[in-house]
């Protein structure tokens, strides 16, 4: 019997859906570019399925149990047990939790029990994860890795700063799972290298930021090439007016889910705002650097951020800088420094507010006070991931309390305030500041490579002819000799 092509497939007919695909409660219309669709209601008319209090009480292939198991993941968190029931049931979710609260594995164990058994066409995936950053996008990839491999399914990451022919080349042999940051997204679809008309499941990371950093109308853009009656999850830390836009554009008759109502609810983070003078302010940065044990130090721009690096590795504090002005290779490394600890302390801006997970991290500073209490939010979710406890601590001059005040305010969390000095127990007591050594570190060189590289000058080089013809006559040259013959019978 002919199949009817679907009219967002380009005159394609697509792929039969699974036994396991689900009849939605209510079909959004198809959507033309440019046009928005219908508000969503505020709730689910349908009402959603009761959280679950254990892995095995969900429909998920014995595979992704047995890797669960393997993986030390004993118990669902509860932004876990109360989306995954519904988001194996294909219904449209809508998460709120606050960064390292689980919200990854909630979509993708998800995701991949859908679509377990199930192959790709080259450059058109089933399942779609957009995130803002390039961190978030391999902390995904390598979340999700062992559970894709667990029930055969192949992941694709494409994000910036990276070979854009090698991501092409992964899609052109296809991939069930495709994460992908929005821009290069874009760029693969412009060059004919990827097709969404095949995606089933899409999911929204980390939502608030992407519509923050102005990627809302290219998330948009990106969703609409989706089919409309795809499954849709969207998880946030926060739900402001962009991210509503979204929702209702996009998501059909969600199922809400909030378990992290407001940062001060979070009883494993301490948060303290230290008030420091301008002229202590480099020297507190330099006492707490110095302490035992691995930070996160927050500052507002990347030659700050590099600044600060300088100055801490002269006072024998080894450190390094994060931010937009790296290179992905040198990200990575600084990233693989930081989590194995051989550089104790990262310097940076906003970028790395999301998508940063290393283990057992216990102190994130603000030395630069966010512009707002999202930012805040988001850079304390650093610390105190997966139950663990943390701390949050935000320097703040004399001319900065007024806002920080208005900013603690919006995030609802009501802060320890004190005054200190380099040097004051109560500063090493909540930090675990110490003097630094002033023994300025070596620059980090990399010896090896000189010496292949000074061996390989000398190699002789070609040589005019007037400088050869010496050297040929020596070794005795059959051709040479020959034409000085003809020369002299011609003279």
């Amino acid at each position: 019997m002919p199949r009817t092509a679907h009219p967002n497939a380009g005159g394609r007919s697509p792929r039969p859906r699974s036994d396991s695909a689900r009849r939605r409660p209510a079909q959004r219309p198809a959507q033309r570019p440019g046009r928005a669709a219908e508000p969503a209601p505020a709730g689910p008319s349908t009402p959603g399925l009761p959280p679950v209090a254990a892995f095995q009480d969900l429909p998920l292939p014995e595979a992704l149990l047995a890797t669960l198991a393997r993986e030390g993941v004993t118990a669902p968190f509860p932004i876990q047990a109360a989306t995954l029931p519904n988001a194996l049931a294909g219904r449209d979710v809508l998460g709120r939790g606050r960064t390292g609260s689980g919200k990854t594995l909630a979509f993708g164990l998800a995701a991949l029990a859908r679509l377990a058994g199930r192959r790709a066409e080259s450059r058109c995936p089933l399942a779609l994860v957009l995130v803002p950053t390039r961190e978030l996008a391999q902390q995904v990839t390598d979340a999700l890795t062992p559970y894709a491999a667990a029930v055969r399914l192949r992941a694709a990451t494409v994000v910036g700063g990276l070979s854009i022919a090698r991501q092409a080349s992964a899609l052109r042999q296809g991939a069930e799972v495709l994460i992908a940051t929005p821009g290069r997204l874009a760029d693969l679809i412009e060059r004919g290298d990827c097709r969404l008309d095949r995606v089933e499941i899409t999911v929204l990371d980390e939502a608030d930021q992407m519509t923050d950093m102005g990627f809302l109308p290219q998330v948009t853009r990106l969703m609409e090439r989706t089919p409309a009656g795809g499954q849709r999850m969207l998880f946030s830390a926060t739900l402001d007016r962009n991210v509503d836009q979204l929702v209702r554009r996009f998501l059909a008759d969600p199922v809400t889910h909030s378990v992290d109502p407001s940062a001060g609810a979070v009883t494993t983070m301490e948060h303290h705002v230290l008030h420091v003078a301008e002229d202590d302010k480099q020297e507190t940065a330099a006492h707490i650097a110095a302490r035992d044990g691995r930070v996160i130090m927050f500052v507002a721009k990347k030659h700050a951020a590099d600044r600060l690096v300088r100055k801490l590795s002269s006072r024998g504090v080894r450190a390094a800088a994060l931010h937009g002005g790296k290179t992905q290779s040198q990200r990575n490394r600084t990233l693989d420094g930081f989590r194995t600890g051989d550089v104790p302390v990262l310097i940076a801006t906003n970028v790395a507010a999301r998508g940063i997970h290393v283990d057992d991290l216990d102190l994130v500073v603000n030395i630069d006070p966010p512009a707002d209490h999202k930012d805040y939010l988001h850079r304390g979710g650093r610390t105190a991931r997966a139950g663990r406890t943390g701390t949050v601590v935000t320097l703040v001059l004399p001319e900065q309390r007024r806002e920080m005040k208005a900013l603690m305010a919006a995030a609802g969390i009501v802060p320890a305030t004190a005054s200190v000095r380099p040097g004051d127990p109560e500063l090493a007591r909540v930090t675990g500041a110490r003097p630094p050594s002033d023994e300025p570190l070596a620059p980090a060189t990399r010896p090896a490579p000189q010496p292949r590289r000074a061996e390989r000058k000398p190699q002789p080089q070609p040589q005019r002819d007037s400088q050869r013809e010496p050297q040929r006559a020596r070794a005795g040259s059959p051709r040479r000799r020959p034409r000085r013959a003809a020369s002299s019978r011609n003279s």
